[in-house]
């Protein structure tokens, strides 16, 4: 199995949200740029012990070789915790994209990719 066909993308998203958004804040502090990555943006994702999201990862791609770098991970309690996350990014201008793993323990793997 191609480990990508279990990465869902906005085109299975129904009423919950899952996709991860990605949003970058350039000049946060000089040097240092931050990347916020969250579910359920727009629509918040249930927050239950059922239903909820379990993490967050977030990879780099380098624009001069493509090598994929994991930039940080966020794990969270259901009930207590939102998944929303913010990555401080050293030396950002060497990333050409970033892509945001979701796991919802319930509807599984989800993935979003921003070019920088």
């Amino acid at each position: 199995m191609d480990f990508s066909a279990i990465i869902q993308s906005s085109q299975s998203e129904g009423k919950e949200k899952h996709v991860p958004t990605i949003t970058v804040d350039k000049g946060y502090k000089e040097g240092h740029d931050i990347v916020r990555v969250v579910v359920g943006h727009e629509t918040p994702h249930p927050n239950t012990q059922e239903h909820h999201i379990s993490w967050i990862e977030l990879y780099g791609v380098k624009k001069d070789n493509d090598q994929v770098i994991n930039l940080g991970r966020a794990a969270w309690a259901p009930v207590y915790s939102n998944p929303n996350v913010r990555f401080q990014i050293n030396q950002i201008k060497d990333f050409k994209a970033f892509y945001a793993l979701a796991y919802c323990n319930i509807h599984g793997l989800w993935g979003n990719m921003l070019a920088a």
